[in-house]
Formats: C-alpha cells, structure tokens, sequence
C-alpha cells in the first residue's frame, strides 16, 4: 500500500463536523470507529490512501440506513443519516470512491 497522501475536501469536513453535531445533540449514531474517522475529517487537511479505502468501503455497505430521516421534518434524524455524515456524507462517498478507483487503476 503507498502512502500517499490525498486533500479531504471542505464538503467531506464539513459533513463529519455536521455528523458530530448530530450525534452530540442526539446520544445516537456512529461507532467507535465511526466517530474516531469523523474527528480525523472534520479536522480536514490529508488523509493517507490506506485511510480513504477504509472510508470507501463504508458507504456500500450502509446505503440503505434510512438515510432519508435526516430530522428536517422536525423528526429525529436516523442512527444511519448521522452515522453516513460521520463518514463525509454523499460527498465522502464520491471522493473515497475516486481515491479507491486511483488506487485499483494504480494511480494512486
């Protein structure tokens, strides 16, 4: 594995700090793991390849987490929409994935 190092784009922060937010108001959401990623996100700045692939290999596995309830209908929001913020969010998803694509084409 390189150890390249890759820019976390302000939209991919930005959605970890608003998953550590939520799940703060809320006491729910996000694992150990989870949470320890979002800290690294939210504090922007890189990220090694090892650490984007590991981001990358969240998202498919919890597409599905009711990321529809994310409380602006007044509700509150779903362990899933907080937990998928906590990883970057749709953003998080698209950048990881080009990253791994880099990665597997090995441009990366």
């Amino acid at each position: 594995m390189t150890k390249t190092m890759h820019d976390i784009p302000q939209a991919v922060s930005s959605a970890a700090k608003r998953g550590l937010e939520l799940h703060n108001e809320h006491n729910q959401g996000g694992t150990s793991v989870g949470l320890a990623m979002a800290l690294q996100l939210a504090k922007g700045g890189t990220i090694s390849t090892q650490d984007a692939l590991h981001v990358s290999k969240y998202f498919p596995r919890h597409a599905g987490d009711n990321l529809e309830q994310d409380g602006s209908d007044g509700r509150q929001p779903s362990n899933g929409y907080i937990a998928w913020q906590l990883w970057g969010g749709d953003a998080g998803r698209d950048w990881s994935e080009q990253i791994k694509h880099q990665f597997e084409d090995g441009e990366s």
